[in-house]
């Protein structure tokens, strides 16, 4: 009898065993698996930062635009609470660099990860998924 128990209960364990398990993905999971491209956060645009920067030919001035992309919706409620913040944070940052860190590629990506470095050891709740630099003119 115990060996009867004993195969019963082998064949119900292995055959809920070799099951497998289904996990449901969300439509945008679903869809940047299918085409490769990872799903868009949040976005937030911020006012026009105009600045002067360090140069040793004299006064030059930089205008940046960009657009924040948030990992999660609650960074954009938390980045509009401390705007000033994060404002000031930028200004400061922008101000300290020289013409010659920010005029090639490697520069303006320097400068787009050392800003999202400074603002997510800001933020508490939400953090910056990428910077999006939509004008950024120096003169």
């Amino acid at each position: 009898m115990l060996a009867g128990v004993g195969v019963g209960a082998y064949f119900l364990g292995a055959g809920s065993a070799a099951k497998p398990e289904t996990v449901e993905k969300s439509p945008a999971a679903t869809q940047s698996a299918e085409t490769g491209v990872a799903p868009v956060g949040p976005m937030l645009p911020m006012d026009d930062f105009i600045v002067n920067i360090l140069d040793a030919e004299g006064t030059r001035y930089l205008k940046v635009s960009m657009t924040l992309e948030l990992l999660t919706p609650e960074g954009m409620l938390e980045i509009e609470e401390r705007k000033a913040q994060v404002r000031d944070t930028i200004l400061l940052y922008l101000g300290s660099k020289t013409f010659d860190e920010i005029r090639d590629l490697q520069g303006k990506l320097q400068l787009r990860a050392d800003l999202i470095g400074k603002l997510n050891a800001l933020l508490t709740k939400g953090k910056i998924k990428t910077i999006y630099f939509t004008d950024f003119v120096v003169q």
